[in-house]
């Protein structure tokens, strides 16, 4: 399968400008060959914590990903607040859309304390596995990057994890090496993708979208620009990976 990052920008908490802006990267991602694109974190709206930002499931955010995998015939996703039906505080919310209109959610298991998510949104419960023509995706949110325990435990399951951020310059160094730790620890692919831009509320972030393969190889990488990131990734690789160097049985849980 043909991966497709789209490494954007965001207008802050302007959900129809942003609509505006990523159709065409959308589309574009498709013409290059992409059957799933990958969109930023929280990308209609930047990573707003103001009351009253998160929608509905089946909001503007969701409807545009459904909308754009349906016309271009390509899985589409990226995360966006959503608020369950019991009304409490959103989710950070990766919503998977496929193009037969076949929709799947994962909630952010982890919001970043350090800067107040933790106030104005809910965690998610459990992690996500989607099989998708053969390859076994799992997705992650930004500070979920930081935890390794939540993907070793989908590791055996996964072919692929997806990770969209919002994830600060100031860090950057961090999102690179984790990145790569993951896809080598648990011999996986690991997508990432990051917004580029400065924040509503000020923060710098720098992109370095990437691809990285079972074997901690960057595929595909990303400067601090908008930009489109694309790589193959297949599971007979990681299947290879993981017989040729069968460290996963190893583990032991204590």
């Amino acid at each position: 399968m043909r991966i497709g990052v789209v490494q954007h920008d965001i207008v802050w908490e302007d959900r129809d400008a942003n609509f505006a802006r990523l159709g065409p990267r959308v589309a574009g991602a498709a013409a290059a060959g992409a059957e799933l694109v990958l969109l930023s974190e929280t990308f209609s709206t930047g990573f707003s914590m103001t009351p009253g930002i998160g929608e509905p499931e089946g909001g503007p955010s969701s409807t545009f990903l459904r909308e754009q995998a349906a016309e271009y015939g390509v899985w589409v996703a990226g995360s966006c607040p959503e608020i369950a039906d019991d009304g409490a505080l959103p989710f950070n919310s990766f919503v998977l859309a496929g193009p037969d209109g076949t929709v799947h959610r994962y909630r952010k298991l982890h919001p970043f304390t350090h800067g107040g998510e933790h106030e104005r949104f809910r965690a998610g419960e459990a992690p996500l596995t989607v099989e998708i023509g053969g390859l076994r995706v799992t997705p992650f949110v930004c500070y979920d990057l930081r935890f390794a325990d939540v993907f070793w435990r989908a590791a055996t399951d996964t072919d692929v994890y997806l990770v969209t951020a919002n994830w600060p310059a100031a860090r950057r160094l961090h999102w690179q090496t984790l990145l790569q730790a993951r896809a080598i620890e648990n011999q996986a692919y690991v997508v990432g993708c990051n917004r580029v831009g400065v924040a509503g509320d000020g923060t710098e972030h720098a992109g370095d979208s990437r691809i990285v393969s079972p074997m901690g190889e960057l595929l595909a990488t990303a400067a601090g620009v908008e930009t489109l990131v694309l790589a193959d990734v297949d599971p007979a690789e990681v299947a290879a990976t993981r017989d040729r160097l069968r460290f996963l049985p190893d583990r032991r849980a204590l």
